[in-house]
């Protein structure tokens, strides 16, 4: 194995437009789910020096967190950098099978539990970086079903399936999840007037607050499984269809409504989706021009879209200067994980 080289790696953000909560289990499962999603130009890095010797570094720049490991077989699944552990033991495991020394470096543009899969799209990133210095024979379905498995069922964590296909194949795609854990990635090719004009009028909103999101989720499927929220989800599912529809028709306008629609169900799938302060940004919002909007991701904190018809962005964004978050800057991309060796 080289020593000495550096790899890299980015992946997406992405922001879910409809259809999010019917790609968690066991709805999804029983029900068959559908999303529709968008990545922008907020971003997963991932760095991968590959060292002489026998320890393994890892290293989060944006949450100031370093850790030094001797060279083993296992990491430790614990806090701090669970994540990157998890992806290097299930990579050691299933393909190199030998351990190596190397310095893993990560950063995220936005901040842990902001709603716009953060979680999911590192996990990406890392494995993208990873592939490109081993030479791993993955393509864009095997990544994202890797990343799937180390955070849902290696690492037991809570969560729904989009994050790491959007994260993998980038671009604006419809997504049905079925029984068997099997997915289907749709890209839709929405013309770009219709795109730009999306982009125009929404608006993205950070919260200035987190939460964390497998505490929704867990509650969510305990109402499905209990029948509580069973036709909230169904809804949800038929909101995405009728963005699908909207986008590749270029009824842009009907998106704001689209949204507002599928907040309310939303909002009827767990407790903590919503919360006051929510309410109340999401009320300033409409009063000034916005059509509609929800919560980004599980709900709770974090990031909140909002449509803005005509030239209401302004004002919207105004508006939103009563409450101590700001409004984030980005582009739709048409690309996914890309990873490359540093010459």
């Amino acid at each position: 194995m080289p020593n000495g080289k550096f790899f890299r790696s980015r992946a997406p953000l992405r922001i879910g437009l409809a259809g999010g909560g019917t790609d968690v289990s066991p709805y999804c499962d029983l029900h068959g789910g559908a999303v529709l999603n968008a990545t922008i130009s907020l971003y997963a890095y991932a760095s991968l020096e590959l060292l002489e010797g026998d320890s393994i570094v890892l290293e989060a720049r944006d949450k100031k967190q370093k850790v030094a490991l001797p060279l083993m077989r296992s990491l430790p699944l614990e806090e701090p950098l669970l994540l990157l552990r998890g992806v290097y033991n299930r990579l050691l495991r299933d393909y190199v099978k030998e351990p190596f020394s190397f310095h893993l470096t990560t950063s995220v543009d936005v901040p842990p539990g902001s709603g716009l899969g953060t979680s999911s799209t590192l996990v990406v990133a890392v494995i993208g970086a990873f592939v490109e210095a081993l030479s791993l024979p993955l393509g864009e379905y095997e990544i994202a079903r890797l990343a799937y498995e180390i955070e849902r069922i290696d690492l037991a964590q809570a969560g729904g399936r989009q994050d790491q296909y959007a994260a993998t194949f980038g671009g604006v795609n419809f997504m049905e999840f079925y029984a068997d854990e099997r997915v289907i990635v749709n890209p839709l090719r929405v013309k770009f007037e219709y795109l730009y004009e999306l982009e125009h009028n929404l608006l993205l909103y950070y919260t200035a607050t987190s939460r964390f999101s497998s505490t929704i989720i867990e509650a969510q499927q305990k109402r499905v499984m209990e029948g509580k929220s069973l036709e909230a989800t169904h809804r949800l599912k038929e909101e995405a269809i009728r963005m699908k529809e909207a986008l590749l028709k270029g009824r842009i306008d009907e998106i704001g409504e689209i949204l507002h629609t599928g907040f309310q169900y939303k909002k009827q799938l767990a407790e903590g989706v919503s919360t006051p302060l929510i309410e109340e940004i999401y009320e300033h919002a409409r009063k000034a021009g916005a059509t509609g909007g929800k919560i980004s991701g599980a709900g709770g904190g974090g990031f909140m879209i909002f449509y803005c018809p005509k030239n209401s962005r302004y004002a919207v964004a105004e508006a939103l200067q009563a409450f101590e978050g700001q409004v984030f800057p980005y582009r739709f991309v048409n690309h996914g994980l890309h990873s490359w060796r540093v010459q």
